[in-house]
C-alpha cells in the first residue's frame, strides 16, 4: 500500500510540475485524443491506480487525476474489452472480435510483433562459409501460417508474455516429417526452463494434411515461450517444415481493445469472439462486418478472400476425367467433369471445350473375394467362403480355411474401408475433393485444385488375424500389404506411403520423389494392431495460383493385405484338423509345426530348421539354417549358441563366444552434415545366444516408458540382429538432451557362421581391415534384411568379422571399415569388424609345451608354458608343476673317474705283458737267425737244440713260420714304430723236437 501511495504522491509532483510548465508556456488543455490511460504495476495487495499518459509529453496541460483502478486479476469475457474510461467492460463492435482474457495470432502475413526469430550457429565451420552458416534459416510467414525452415538449422520462434493469473497457450501445427525435430518448451524470465513432462515438449507427428492443436498451462508472471526445430539431414533430400496457426494466449489480465477483423473474414454483430471468414465469391477489407460479392460473370473469389479475381479461359488443366459406377446394365463410361469450384469461362475465345463423355464398356470383375449376383455392385463373401471375383462364392472343402484379406485389383468403385481426400496447407480450395480417381484397372491421383494439394487415400485396417493352423505361432509377421505403382511426373513431385498405429502418431514408411517406373512395394506388419495405410502424393511443394503439372500422375494398380481380420477370402489354404475320428474342424498347429499334406496332421519342423512364413503348407516350409546355427524351440528363427567349430586338416578350433556378451554396440563418427550439425551412427548388434538388438526414437516415440523402450515395445523401436540409430548430442544444436532418430533394420535373419568369405551371395572384404599374419582365421556372422528399400530392392545386408586378438579385453572392440565410416560403401551392405580375445578358439594341448628343469637334489621339475603368441583363450588350463626323482652331476663324475682308472689300469696291464712278450719273441729271434748264419754244419739235434744256459723247458719250445694275422699285422705296425725291421715267430710248445718251416 506504501508503494502506492508513493507512486500516487510522486506522479501529483510530476503532473504539478507539467502544468506549472504548461502554464508558463500558455499550452491548451489537455483532449481525450491528447493522452490514453495505462494501470501502474500492482502492489503486494493486489491494488493498482490508472494513469492517463499523453501522447506527447508537454504538448497540452490538464490530464485527469489517477484514479483507483481494478483488481490486478479481473479480466472482461470473451467478446468484451476493458474500456479505461469508465473502467467497465464493453462489447467489441462489429467488424471486431475480443478474446476477453486472451490475445491470438491467426493472420501471418508478416511476422507480429513480439515474435522473433533466432538461428542457432552451427558447431562445425572451420572456414565460416556462409554456405555453411544457418543466417539465412527462419520460421517464414505464409498468410494463413508460419512455416518453418527446411533445413537442418536449429531455428527457434520466441515470443514473450507477462500473465497476471495462471492461464495456456494453445496452437494448431502441422508435424509430418520425422527428419524434422520439434519442441515447444517454456522458460521464465531468469532463462531456466519451465517443469514439463516429455508429452507436453515433444511434439507428436501428424498425417500430411492433418492439423493437429498442442495445449500447455502456464504461471503467473513472465512466460517465454519456444517453439524449436532442426532438421536430421542424412541425405541431400530436405525435409517437410512444421507449420504453425492460431496461436492462442490466455491469462492476460485485461485487453483495452477489440482486434479488427483480418481481410476475407468478418464479425456481424458486437461482442464477437472471433471472425468468421468470407464465403466463396466474396470478399472483405481490414475489420469488415459483411462481406461484398463479386461480379461473377467475369470474378471468382476463393472462400476468406480478400479480393476478386477475373476468371481465365477454361483450358485442359481445368477439367479431369472418371470413370462412372456399374449401371444397372452392367456398363461403365468415363466422363469429363470440370475442377470444383469451376473458376473458368468456357464460353469465350481460347477456351477449350469438356470432352464429351465416352462410350459405355463392360464393367470389370469383382475384386477376390467378392460377388455380384448380377446386380451392378460388388458384395463381399460372406464368412466361411471365398470367390475369385468371376464365380459365385463357395464354401472352403474339408480340410481348407478361408485365407483372409484384401485384394484390391479392379478399381470400378472406391472400396467401402478405404476413403479419399485432398487437402492444402494454404487455403481450403480442394477440401471435400477427391483427391483419388478410379480408373477401371488402376486408381490415380485427382487433380485437385493447386499443385501442392496433397491428395490422400487411405485404407483402414482394424487389426489382423492369422490362420487357425498358425494362429499360436510367435513369429514376428502378423501381415503384409503389397502395392504396384508407377509415378509419371515432370515437377519435383512426391509420393509418401504412411502408417498409423493405434492411432497414436503418422509415421513416413517410404517415400520416392520424380518419375519411377512400374514397381512392388510390401511392408511387412510386425505387431497385431488397428493400423491406417496412407498414400500421399504432392505435385510440387511450391505455392502458386497457376496450374503447371496437373498432368503429373501417381497411379497404383493392386494393393493387397493379408490376414484382415475383417477381410474376405479369395482362396482357401489347407489346415490342420483335429485328430479325433472324421472330425472336420480346424485346429491350430503349435508353433514350428506345418500341416503334412496327406494326414492333414501337425508335423514338427525337423531339428536345426525355420518355419518360412507364407510359404505353401509341407516339409518345404521348413527351411534348414545355415552353417554353424541353429533354431530356436518355436522355429520361428536361427540364432547361434556363441559355439563354433572350424576343422582344417587334422586341426580343429573351437571357439566359444558368449564372453563377447549378448548385445555389442559401436558410435561411429562423429560425421557433420552440409550445414555442420554434428552426429553420430549407433549401431547395435545381437550377435549370438538369441538376444535382439533393439535401437529406438527418443524424440517421435513418447508414449511408451523408459523399460517399454528397451523391450523394443514402441511404434517405431526396431527390435533385430542388427540396428541402426542416428544420434544427435545436444551441445551445439540448442536442444537439452541428446536425440536418437532414424532407427532402420539393417539385419533380421542370420544366414549362418563360417569361415568362407562368400555365403548366401555375400561377400566378406576382409582388404577393408587391416591385415593380419595370425594363423587363427577370421570368423564370419552374415546377415540378411528381407524388407526391401527403394535403393536396395533385395534388401540390406550385413557381416560382422569376428578376429581373435589377444591385447584386446573380452568385450573387444568394435569398427568399421575406414574406407567405409558409415558401416557401408554401397549404402546396402554392412560391415563390421569385432576384435576381441573372446574371438580366440579355446586352449587345447597344442596350445602349451614343457619345460625340463635342473636335476637338484635327486630331483628334477616339469614346466608348463604356453607357445608364444598365445592364440587361444579358455578352454584346458595349464597342467601343475611337476617333479621327478633324477640322478645328479655328482654321480656321474664319479661313475666316470672309475671307469677312467680302470681303463688306465688295464690298458698299463696289457702293455707290460705286451712288451714282455716282445723281448721274449726277439730273443728267440735272433737266436734263430745267430745259428742259420753259422758256416759250420747244423749242429746235432742233442747238441745243436740245446744251448748252454737254456733251460729245458724251452726245448719243448716249436718254431713255426706262418702267415701273420691280423692281431699280427697289428703288431707289426707298432713294432715299426720302433724302428725295428723283423719277422714275428710264433713259438709254440710242441712235444715233437724238429723244427719245422712253412
Amino acid at each position: 500500500m506504501r508503494s502506492s501511495a508513493w507512486f500516487v504522491a510522486n506522479y501529483a509532483l510530476i503532473l504539478g510540475t507539467l502544468r506549472l510548465i504548461g502554464g508558463a508556456k500558455g499550452h491548451r488543455l489537455c483532449s481525450e485524443t491528447d493522452y490514453y490511460y495505462e494501470y501502474t504495476e500492482c502492489d503486494s495487495t493486489g491494488s493498482r491506480w490508472r494513469v492517463a499518459i499523453p501522447q506527447s509529453p508537454g504538448a497540452c496541460t490538464g490530464l485527469p487525476e489517477p484514479v483507483r483502478g481494478t483488481e490486478c486479476t479481473f479480466s472482461c469475457e470473451a467478446g468484451e474489452f476493458l474500456e479505461m474510461s469508465a473502467q467497465e467492460c464493453t462489447p467489441c463492435a462489429a467488424g471486431s472480435y475480443s478474446l476477453g482474457s486472451g490475445i491470438r495470432f491467426d493472420q501471418w502475413d508478416s511476422m507480429p510483433a513480439g515474435f522473433s526469430s533466432l538461428a542457432t550457429s552451427q558447431e562445425y565451420n572451420p572456414r565460416r562459409d556462409e554456405r555453411l552458416t544457418c543466417n539465412s534459416s527462419t520460421w517464414v510467414p505464409q498468410g494463413s501460417y508460419l512455416e518453418s525452415n527446411r533445413d537442418e538449422c536449429t531455428v527457434s520462434l520466441i515470443y514473450a508474455v507477462h500473465l497476471k493469473k495462471q492461464g495456456s497457450v494453445s496452437f494448431e501445427y502441422q508435424y509430418p516429417d520425422n527428419n524434422l525435430l520439434f519442441e515447444f518448451f517454456i522458460q521464465n524470465d531468469q532463462c531456466q526452463e519451465m517443469d514439463q513432462s516429455a508429452d507436453t515438449k515433444w511434439l507428436k507427428l501428424t498425417s500430411h494434411g492433418e492439423w493437429a492443436t498442442h495445449t500447455v498451462n502456464l504461471k503467473s508472471g513472465t512466460n517465454i515461450l519456444y517453439w524449436r526445430t532442426g532438421g536430421v539431414l542424412m541425405m541431400a533430400k530436405g525435409v517437410k517444415p512444421v507449420l504453425l496457426k492460431n496461436v492462442q494466449i490466455e491469462g492476460v489480465a485485461y485487453t483495452s481493445e477489440c482486434f479488427p477483423c483480418k481481410p476475407g473474414s468478418l464479425s456481424r454483430v458486437p461482442g464477437s469472439t472471433a471472425c468468421d471468414p468470407c464465403p466463396r465469391d466474396t470478399y472483405a477489407g481490414h475489420g469488415a462486418s459483411s462481406c461484398t460479392p463479386c461480379n461473377t460473370t467475369t470474378q471468382y473469389a476463393a472462400e476468406g478472400s480478400a479480393s476478386c479475381k477475373y476468371r481465365p479461359p477454361c483450358s485442359k488443366k481445368d477439367y479431369f476425367q472418371f470413370h462412372t459406377a456399374c449401371d444397372n446394365e452392367g456398363k461403365t463410361q468415363v466422363i469429363y467433369k470440370w475442377i470444383e469450384p469451376k473458376i473458368c469461362l468456357d464460353g469465350v475465345t481460347g477456351a477449350e471445350p469438356l470432352p464429351p463423355s465416352g462410350e459405355k464398356d463392360p464393367c470389370p470383375p469383382c475384386n477376390p473375394g467378392f460377388y455380384n449376383n448380377d446386380t451392378a455392385t460388388c458384395s463381399p463373401c460372406p464368412p466361411g467362403t471365398f470367390s475369385d471375383g468371376m464365380k459365385p462364392c463357395d464354401r472352403c472343402p474339408a480340410g481348407t480355411e478361408p485365407t483372409l484379406g484384401y485384394e484390391y485389383k479392379w478399381w470400378n468403385v472406391l472400396p467401402a474401408n478405404m476413403k479419399t481426400s485432398c487437402f492444402n496447407v494454404g487455403n481450403s480450395k480442394c477440401d471435400g475433393m477427391n483427391g483419388w480417381e478410379v480408373a477401371r484397372d488402376h486408381i490415380q491421383s485427382g487433380a485437385g485444385s493447386s499443385d501442392n494439394d496433397y491428395l490422400i487415400l487411405n485404407i483402414h485396417i482394424p487389426g489382423f488375424k492369422l490362420p487357425t493352423s498358425m494362429s499360436s505361432h510367435s513369429g514376428t509377421e502378423f501381415g503384409r500389404i503389397t502395392f504396384e505403382f508407377e509415378i509419371v511426373c515432370v515437377a519435383d513431385c512426391e509420393f509418401y506411403f504412411m502408417m498409423d498405429v493405434n492411432r497414436k502418431s503418422t509415421t513416413v514408411v517410404e517415400s520416392w520423389e520424380r518419375t519411377k517406373t512400374r514397381q512392388t512395394y510390401t511392408h511387412v506388419m510386425t505387431q497385431n494392431a488397428s493400423v491406417s495405410y496412407t498414400w500421399a502424393f504432392q505435385r510440387t511443394n511450391q505455392p502458386s495460383d497457376v496450374r503447371r503439372y496437373v498432368n503429373d500422375v501417381v497411379r497404383i494398380y493392386s494393393i493387397s493385405v493379408s490376414n484382415a481380420v475383417d477381410g474376405v477370402a479369395s482362396r482357401c489354404r489347407a489346415c490342420a484338423l483335429s485328430t479325433q475320428p472324421s472330425s472336420s474342424t480346424c485346429v491350430p498347429c503349435p508353433p514350428g509345426h506345418y500341416i503334412d499334406a496327406h494326414t492333414s496332421q501337425c508335423t514338427e519342423c525337423p531339428r536345426n530348421t525355420h518355419l518360412v512364413p507364407h510359404a505353401t503348407p509341407g516339409p518345404d516350409a521348413c527351411k534348414p539354417c545355415g552353417p554353424a546355427s541353429k533354431s530356436d524351440k518355436d522355429h520361428s528363427l536361427c540364432y547361434s549358441d556363441c559355439h563354433f567349430t572350424h576343422t582344417e586338416g587334422n586341426v580343429t578350433l573351437t571357439y566359444d563366444l558368449s564372453l563377447l556378451g549378448s548385445v555389442g554396440s559401436l558410435m561411429n563418427g562423429p560425421s557433420f552434415t552440409s550445414k555442420g550439425t554434428k552426429y553420430f551412427h549407433l549401431f547395435k548388434i545381437g550377435l549370438c545366444g538369441g538376444k535382439m538388438a533393439v535401437c529406438t526414437d527418443n524424440v517421435t516415440d513418447l508414449s511408451i516408458t523408459d523399460s517399454q523402450r528397451e523391450k523394443g515395445e514402441g511404434i517405431s523401436a526396431v527390435k533385430t540382429f542388427i540396428c541402426q540409430s542416428t544420434i544427435i548430442p545436444a551441445t551445439g544444436r540448442g536442444f537439452h538432451t541428446a536425440l536418437a532418430s532414424q532407427s532402420i533394420n539393417l539385419a533380421d535373419t542370420l544366414l549362418g557362421v563360417t569361415v568362407a568369405s562368400t555365403l548366401d551371395g555375400i561377400r566378406a572384404r576382409p582388404e577393408l581391415y587391416p591385415q593380419t599374419t595370425k594363423k587363427v582365421p577370421d570368423v564370419n556372422f552374415y546377415y540378411r534384411s528381407l524388407e526391401p528399400t527403394s535403393s536396395c530392392e533385395s534388401g540390406r545386408s550385413a557381416v560382422v568379422t569376428l578376429r581373435c586378438n589377444t591385447e584386446q579385453s573380452t568385450k573387444g572392440e568394435l569398427t568399421v571399415p575406414s574406407q567405409c565410416p558409415a558401416g557401408t560403401c554401397d549404402g546396402c551392405t554392412f560391415h563390421f569388424l569385432w576384435e576381441s580375445s573372446a574371438a580366440c578358439p579355446t586352449c587345447t594341448e597344442r596350445d602349451y609345451h614343457q619345460i625340463e628343469g635342473a636335476c637338484k637334489g635327486g630331483h628334477q621339475d616339469l614346466l608348463y608354458v604356453w607357445t608364444e603368441p598365445k592364440l587361444c583363450v579358455g578352454g584346458l588350463s595349464l597342467p601343475e608343476k611337476k617333479t621327478l626323482p633324477c640322478e645328479g652331476v655328482e654321480f656321474w663324475v664319479r661313475l666316470g673317474a672309475g671307469l677312467g682308472a680302470f681303463t688306465a689300469v688295464l690298458l698299463v696291464s696289457l702293455t707290460c705283458y705286451f712288451w714282455k712278450k716282445n723281448k721274449r719273441l726277439e730273443y728267440k729271434y735272433s737266436r734263430l737267425v745267430i745259428s742259420a748264419n753259422k758256416e759250420c754244419e747244423m749242429p746235432g739235434a742233442d747238441s745243436c737244440a740245446v744251448m748252454e744256459g737254456e733251460n729245458e723247458g724251452d726245448m719243448e719250445d716249436e718254431i713255426v713260420y706262418t702267415k701273420p694275422s691280423l692281431l699280427g699285422k697289428l703288431k707289426a705296425i707298432a713294432s715299426k714304430g720302433n724302428g725295428e725291421h723283423y719277422e714275428h715267430v710264433q713259438l709254440n710248445s710242441s712235444h715233437s723236437k724238429a723244427l719245422v718251416w712253412s
